[in-house]
């Protein structure tokens, strides 16, 4: 008798091959067999007309801190990911001495997008070193397995102090202490090291992250903590402004270590050609033998903004601001006003110099709201690729009002819950082409969905959905490759050897899923992080089952109240079956 056996579904099992009917049978949280004629289960789900697929492995999220205080790790439980990732971009909470704690909520604040009041109130510290934060997760139970790598920011405070929030240079015992922590780390159950190198990774207040401007022979030397321990990963994010010498900094770090690096690429519309000379370099490390590879999404990347979001148009007039702290209903009654509708318009009209800080702290450059030909509507999933017609500017011209009129009307006609979308990067020239090339690479891999982060601006956690209703449902890839770019590949690429793939001896992580009625929703606020705190949901159909460690975790988009998930120490192998 098997513990559970999913009848009659046409399972993809992850590994690239074609779909085949199929039933999966499952014993103690492991797959038993796939075949057909499989004996009974003591439960069973009938999946006929629904694909089966391994459960998604998302490598790039940021639940550092939500899995300190939640065991729901939303939105990207329910989007079929059954692994997630955390602690990258350098950014996170281990190891941290108590004196620092307040530093890297405002690093993650600022980054990250997360509000300070969520983390103040939800951390609960109880450690210092990483292997401490590690023994914290242990002991916790989730709706997904949680694995998480060992950042940047919080190692070089740990170490240097208030020189690593200066960003002064690492001495050469700096460097021999990180390298060391480095090894225990990965020792601990860590799954790699990550880095940000980006200037637009500021903290709350406006400073740099500490480790913008690492030099190499801290990095290098970093990674040699992973060669010591003979295990993990590198993650890494750059501007690439300088390419030559950053590329320079990731081959010297796979080269020394001889462990595997990917870093985030992506077509950022200043310069936007970038990304093709980058996967240039890495095809030549690559021919050289070093594991590089580029992490990459499967959209365009924008900034979602209205009146219950981080942003949106009229932030930084007097009038609205005032007005924030209200609920958004009581709010929208108030600018429906004619007096206030007209003062928050003339207010934004009147604007403010280039380069001064608005009262959002922000200058005006930041806010791409108030750039109308580039903001759309985002009614649903499929607008993510928007034409040019449908920009605020444009249907404000047709209607023959002011963007920004045309805009603020938009906003409260749907009540509060218009949500508007700025593509960012992945779509200069109005053409995802750049995307398509980027996935094709073969030195690419799934990644940049940043669940947990970006809590008020960006839910690109639902990325798993839309690459089975945007790229398959379009006829753009076979199923079989999308499958395998969410499991399998993903789960690969970090050492996760038991999951993503539905074989005997692998993890019984699995979707069943119903593609004809697979949909993204318009994205919706939640507040139900610690405080009240807000977060983008999205919240999919299609999803008729997902389990973790074969318990059903959601049914229909439900949680059934199992939390088989648990920290993940380590690279790990597939098991014997039994």
């Amino acid at each position: 008798m098997h513990d559970l056996v999913i009848r009659g579904g046409l399972v993809v099992d992850g590994s690239g091959g074609a779909p085949v009917a199929a039933d999966v049978a499952v014993r103690d949280g492991l797959i038993f067999a796939v075949g057909e004629g499989l004996g009974p289960g003591r439960e069973e789900i009938d999946a006929a007309g629904q694909v089966v697929t391994p459960g998604f492995v998302d490598i790039h999220t940021h639940y550092d801190g939500h899995a300190t205080w939640s065991s729901r790790l939303a939105p990207s439980s329910q989007h079929g990911v059954t692994t997630v990732v955390t602690g990258n971009c350098g950014v996170g909470f281990a190891p941290c001495a108590p004196a620092d704690r307040q530093r890297l909520i405002a690093l993650m604040e600022g980054v990250e997008d997360i509000p300070e009041a969520v983390m103040s109130a939800g951390l609960p510290w109880t450690w210092e070193s990483f292997g401490d934060y590690l023994d914290l997760l242990a002991s916790r139970q989730f709706d997904m397995d949680v694995a998480t790598q060992l950042p940047h920011a919080p190692l070089r405070l740990a170490v240097m102090g208030s020189r690593a929030m200066a960003r002064e240079p690492a001495t050469p015992d700096d460097i021999a202490r990180m390298r060391r922590l480095a090894a225990e780390a990965i020792a601990a159950g860590a799954l790699g090291f990550s880095s940000s190198r980006s200037l637009n990774h500021k903290a709350s207040d406006g400073s740099i992250t500490p480790t913008y401007g690492a030099a190499a022979d801290e990095l290098a030397g970093i990674a040699l903590g992973l060669r010591d321990a003979g295990a993990g990963v590198l993650q890494i994010i750059s501007d690439f402004d300088e390419m030559d010498a950053e590329f320079a900094i990731l081959r010297r770090m796979a080269g020394e270590s001889g462990r595997p690096l990917s870093f985030s690429l992506m077509q950022v519309h200043l310069a936007p050609h970038r990304w093709r000379e980058l996967l240039d370099r890495v095809d030549q490390a690559r021919a050289e033998g070093l594991d590089i590879s580029g992490q990459v999404s499967g959209r365009p990347v924008g900034i979602m903004g209205g009146f219950d979001f981080s942003r949106n148009p009229f932030i930084n007039c007097p009038t609205y601001r005032a007005l924030m702290p209200l609920p958004a209903a009581e709010r929208a009654g108030i600018m429906r006003r004619p007096e206030v509708r007209a003062a928050i318009l003339a207010e934004f009209d009147a604007g403010w110099p280039e380069g001064q800080v608005g009262p959002d702290g922000r200058g005006k450059l930041f806010n791409l709201f108030e750039r109308f030909a580039q903001v759309y509507e985002l009614a649903d999933g499929s607008g993510y690729e928007p034409d040019p017609a449908a920009s605020m500017a444009a249907r404000a011209e047709a209607a023959g009002q002011s963007a920004a009129a045309f805009t603020y009307d938009l906003l409260l006609d749907r009540g509060c819950d218009t949500v508007l979308f700025v593509p960012a990067v992945n779509f200069a020239d109005n053409s995802i082409a750049a995307v398509r090339e980027m996935l094709d690479h073969p030195a690419t891999i799934l990644g940049l969905g940043d669940g947990g982060a970006h809590c008020g601006m960006i839910c690109d956690a639902s990325l798993p959905t839309y690459m089975l209703t945007r790229w398959v449902g379009s006829g753009d890839w076979p199923l079989e490759r999308a499958i395998h770019a969410l499991t399998r590949r993903t789960a690969m690429a970090v050492g996760l050897a038991d999951r993503g793939l539905l074989a005997p001896g692998h993890r019984a992580d699995i979707n069943v899923i119903d593609l004809a009625a697979l949909a993204l929703p318009r994205p919706q606020i939640h507040f139900d992080l610690p405080e009240q705190g807000r977060r983008i949901g999205q919240d999919p159909t299609g999803y008729a089952a997902t389990l973790v460690a074969g318990q059903v975790t959601y049914r229909h988009g439900q949680p059934t109240g199992a939390l088989p998930g648990r920290l993940v120490r380590g690279a790990q192998v597939p098991a014997s079956r039994h």
